[in-house]
């Protein structure tokens, strides 16, 4: 928040020529070490003065006015929060305002929820959406509102539009937490404003919502637990119950006292871990313990809110970024779950990233800092890009470093490859990851392995596989480039995976979907994501019955040994500055990913001649 005063105080404050917009200026420039954009400016010099002069109007000059109100873990900021005392019930009441200089604006595509305004190039959200999502996200993460939900309204005031000029938006339908009103509707709006807020001072329900605790709210949890607990496959057997079991004593503990503990949990592909994820935020918000969920895969994590919070879109608020918790207060979460922890980067800054926030803190420490009881689930060996660092070692020596106590639970059996362990060994043996290198593959009746001599004879196998009610995906190493923009001329994906006289396209790029394809996050598990290729990054973190792999020119059997070569990889996140050693472990561990992924059987197939007679002589044919 940069400011807070009553309505009367701000009203003399903008009645001084640009003292009001100075202020926030300079407090701007305080807490974010760069100055607000003249466009922010200008609407503080305009919109606010509209605001307040409505209040005052309607007799409400001791509400309390919040300006530039941060929802909590995120940059996104409320233009304004009123904060006063309710006309009938006498308890806090307050009203998001989003303020909009807009004269007029249109739905983009008969889409109301998107709409077109001349001052920007590309569709923004409707304003009575974006306040709504404002509101709920405001009831979901800070605790002074957990028993007074019906305390929270939401509107859009565009002060200088007419009726005419945006009666589209209007088909967006509107609500107690989002609504709309224009220049022409002003007296409406001060009647809409006197209907939730009383002539009284504002200061103790402003105190009340600064000082909530920021944390998922109980309901929020309680939704989360009911569609958690409704999913069958979440049952831990062994070490999983294990690791479980050590997460829940951890919070226990730091629960009874002032105790703080890390605990890791690292198992190969289908050990379990997601399971293990999503079993703790059950049991967590059973219990009313605040805890969120946290990845570095947008695949991952996408797929999670579809799967957790399908039928309840606030469900999905608790599934995050590792590079959400930047600017969170120590501990105010008791438990934070980091799956897919192997993505973890160096910091959390990308070009996005405020100034004030490019310290060089590492990420690890940013996750450590923000709960009571961190918890880090991964793989090591699925470290595939450069910067991505989770390893058991390298979060050891973080809970070291703030003297922390760590615990490490490993997880040995594991559930996808048909259960097979020697499958997973024979495939970090075969591509010389741990072992003695590539030995025969001896069926154990658990899973199936194949290799084929063509690309269409792999796809053929799959789509056979599908007509038997199976699921299958086609996936390869990153050695082609990747169409990333498609045009509206198009009427098909570019096939830019092309190998001789066959050719299909990447996974789709993007989180909409086209041309029949799913987005990218959701190629996995979309029974539409079969005709395209997957790589790594939307394959990474799933599993489906039937995998066929595309080994590339990026990694050759040569005599005797694997060579890399840097230069057959399209990668973009492989860069000249990428050490030869690293990419070629990322490369090792792409093809261990796309390997690891088929839940009832593998079919794969090398684009190079000597690498096919390699495998084909590791691989016995299928009896």
């Amino acid at each position: 928040m940069l400011f807070r005063e009553s309505a009367t105080s701000i009203a003399g404050r903008t009645r001084l020529e640009g003292r009001l917009a100075e202020l926030l200026t300079e407090n701007f420039l305080h807490k974010h070490r760069h100055r607000p954009h003249p466009s922010e400016v200008r609407s503080w010099e305009r919109s606010i003065p509209a605001l307040t002069n409505a209040l005052v109007e309607a007799g409400l000059g001791e509400v309390e006015m919040l300006l530039e109100y941060a929802l909590p873990l995120t940059s996104k900021r409320a233009d304004v929060i009123l904060a006063g005392v309710h006309p009938v019930t006498g308890g806090p009441s307050y009203v998001v305002v989003e303020l909009k200089q807009w004269s007029e604006a249109h739905p983009e595509e008969d889409d109301p929820l998107r709409c077109r305004i001349d001052a920007y190039p590309e569709p923004v959200l409707n304003p009575i959406e974006q306040v709504r999502g404002y509101c709920d996200y405001l009831l979901s993460f800070n605790g002074a509102l957990e028993h007074v939900p019906e305390s929270v309204a939401g509107v859009a005031y565009l002060h200088n539009a007419t009726e005419f000029g945006v009666t589209g938006l209007r088909l967006v339908t509107e609500d107690h937490r989002g609504r709309m009103y224009t220049g022409e509707q002003r007296g409406a709006f001060l009647d809409y404003l006197r209907s939730l807020l009383a002539p009284k001072a504002g200061a103790d329900a402003a105190d009340a919502l600064l000082q909530g605790k920021v944390r998922p709210s109980r309901q929020l949890m309680a939704v989360a637990a009911e569609e958690v607990r409704d999913r069958e496959q979440f049952v831990l057997l062994a070490d999983q119950r294990l690791a479980y079991a050590t997460v829940m004593s951890a919070v226990q503990k730091a629960r009874r006292s002032d105790h703080k503990e890390v605990v890791v949990v690292a198992g190969g592909p289908g050990s379990g871990k997601s399971v293990i994820a999503l079993s703790l935020l059950g049991e967590l918000y059973r219990r009313g313990v605040p805890a969120l969920h946290a990845t570095g895969s947008q695949s991952f994590t996408k797929t999670m809110r579809k799967v957790a919070g399908a039928r309840k879109p606030e469900v999905q608020r608790l599934f995050r970024y590792f590079n959400s918790f930047m600017e969170a207060e120590p501990n105010d979460l008791d438990v934070l779950v980091c799956d897919e922890a192997h993505r973890l980067r160096k910091t959390s800054v990308n070009r996005y990233t405020k100034a004030e926030l490019r310290t060089g803190r590492p990420q690890v420490a940013e996750l450590m800092d923000a709960a009571r009881v961190p918890v880090f689930l991964l793989d090591q060996h699925q470290v595939v890009r450069p910067g991505e660092m989770g390893t058991v070692e390298q979060i050891e020596e973080a809970a070291a470093a703030k003297e922390l106590k760590c615990t490490v639970v490993r997880l040995d059996s594991q559930f996808r490859c048909g259960g097979s362990d020697a499958y997973l060994a024979w495939v970090t043996g075969l591509l010389g990851l741990e072992g003695d290198g590539p030995v025969l593959w001896e069926p154990d009746g658990k899973v199936g392995l194949l290799t084929v001599d063509g690309p269409r004879e792999l796809e053929e196998f799959l789509v056979a596989r599908r007509a038997e009610g199976y699921g299958a995906r086609m996936s390869a190493g990153y050695c082609w480039k990747w169409t990333t923009k498609i045009t509206p001329d198009m009427t098909a994906l570019p096939a830019d995976v092309v190998i001789g006289d066959w050719a299909r396209p990447w996974n789709l790029y993007g989180d909409r979907a086209l041309l029949g394809a799913p987005p990218a996050p959701l190629w996995a598990t979309d029974p539409a994501g079969f005709g395209q290729v997957g790589c790594v990054y939307t394959a990474q973190g799933f599993e489906y019955d039937w995998s066929g792999v595309i080994m590339g020119p990026d990694l050759v059997w040569r005599t005797d040994r694997w060579v890399v070569d840097r230069t057959a990889s399209k990668d973009p996140s492989f860069t000249k500055a990428t050490p030869d050693e690293d990419i070629d472990r990322l490369v090792r561990n792409t093809y261990k990913v796309l390997l690891t992924r088929g839940m009832i059987g593998t079919i794969v197939y090398s684009t190079d001649p000597e690498t096919r007679e390699k495998l084909r002589s590791l691989i016995p044919p299928a009896g």
